[in-house]
């Protein structure tokens, strides 16, 4: 359940004096037998950094670690939190007013102090700024989760600029790094961090592989899924220029869309795309799926083609735990999980034709699909599992704390 903390009550006439708390001796030998550990987080959506922390709230405490989430941007995985019933640990709102809200803050400062929390692990830049006051005042580390390249995160440079300058103000203070790839800890370490604190935990997801009803077949219909929050950055638009060539070559593939539209207006764009091309017969949209796996189990593969900015996608995870091939671009650390003709296929970014082609290696049969899925299911379960994940994110807070 998440609570509503109450906005501080200072006086406007009244000047504030804020005195830092020293921060804690800890002795290897001292440090408790479970960790507390508060996320500070967006919480205003459920995509791919969402599924790591409702994961992460999950599987900590079998490393004992108390895992509890303040949502600062209250939305869809604040009111996943709602209803979970303690599964996932205790959920806060703190909602900002604005991205500079450093009242919030003042707040978690508070929480902190009340809840006997040990570190805080922050998400985004955004929350990189409010751990890092908090911290400051309460005396307790905070550790920053690197889940995506700040400065191409998004089509909207200035916010990917203002984003990237936040995030290098904030991250002075932090005690470690934890990238979610290989690619992505070369980034911090070519930003001036030290090996020693930047730590690698690829994400993981749980090993689910839901029954199938049918595998799919050379010659017959073929359903594509692409599951993700539909912004531009994912890629959609080459998605459906390389259905309407598979279309056009005669290949009877169909894509379907599982994931909200980030806004309206894109939402428009790739509406007016889809009937510009005359591929409304082959895409179809299904919106929000809460349950990944089951949706996966529908489908004969899985496709991402984002052009950028991607950390490790949970849905290629995900796909790989329910045995099912991926095509994705090379892009990020998205190779780092799929192998290109051993997991999954790989193709260009920002190239319909490129996507295209593998789609069409899959589909005429020149790589066989059930060595592709077992493949997968294979790879998921040796180096991104959900437990996996969590026993790395425990070690680096004891590394931190001790």
């Amino acid at each position: 359940m998440t609570h509503v903390l109450p906005a501080t009550t200072n006086s406007s006439s009244l000047p504030v004096v804020l005195v830092p708390t020293p921060p804690r001796a800890t002795e290897p030998h001292a440090l408790p037998t479970t960790l507390a550990v508060l996320h500070v987080v967006n919480g205003e959506h459920f995509s791919g950094a969402e599924r790591v922390q409702s994961h992460l709230g999950r599987r900590l405490p079998e490393y004992q670690v108390r895992a509890d989430f303040a949502c600062v941007k209250p939305g869809l995985f604040a009111d996943v939190l709602d209803g979970q019933q303690g599964e996932l640990g205790i959920g806060y709102r703190l909602p900002m007013r604005n991205r500079f809200d450093l009242r919030v803050a003042l707040r978690l400062c508070k929480l902190v102090r009340q809840e006997g929390y040990d570190l805080l692990h922050a998400h985004t830049p955004r929350t990189a700024l409010l751990a890092s006051v908090a911290s400051r005042l309460s005396g307790i580390p905070w550790v920053y989760h690197v889940h995506s390249p700040a400065a191409r995160d998004s089509a909207r440079q200035f916010v990917n600029r203002l984003n990237a300058t936040i995030e290098w103000a904030a991250l002075r203070g932090c005690a470690h790094l934890i990238t979610v790839s290989n690619s992505l800890r070369e980034d911090t370490l070519q930003n001036g961090w030290s090996e020693n604190r930047v730590t690698v935990v690829h994400n993981g997801v749980p090993g689910i592989r839901p029954s199938r009803s049918r595998t799919p077949v050379m010659g017959g219909r073929w359903t594509l899924g692409m599951v993700a929050l539909m912004r531009p950055r994912k890629g959609l638009e080459i998605a459906i220029e390389a259905i309407s060539h598979l279309k056009n070559t005669g290949h009877d593939v169909h894509l379907r869309c599982i994931g909200p539209f980030e806004t309206e207006a894109y939402k428009a764009s790739i509406d007016a795309k889809i009937e510009q091309l005359g591929v409304n017969d082959r895409i179809e949209f299904t919106g929000f799926a809460k349950d990944v796996p089951q949706a996966l189990a529908s489908l004969d593969a899985m496709v991402l083609p984002s052009l950028y900015g991607e950390g490790l996608p949970m849905v290629v995870l995900e796909a790989m735990a329910a045995a099912l091939p991926v095509i994705a671009t090379r892009v990020e650390g998205t190779p780092e999980a799929i192998r290109h003709g051993t997991e999954g296929l790989l193709a260009e970014p920002q190239c319909s034709l490129s996507l295209a082609e593998q789609i069409t290696a899959l589909v005429d049969g020149v790589y066989d699909w059930q060595t592709l899925a077992e493949a997968a299911h294979q790879r998921h379960a040796v180096s991104f599992s959900d437990h996996a994940m969590a026993e790395g994110t425990a070690e680096v807070y004891r590394r931190v704390l001790g």
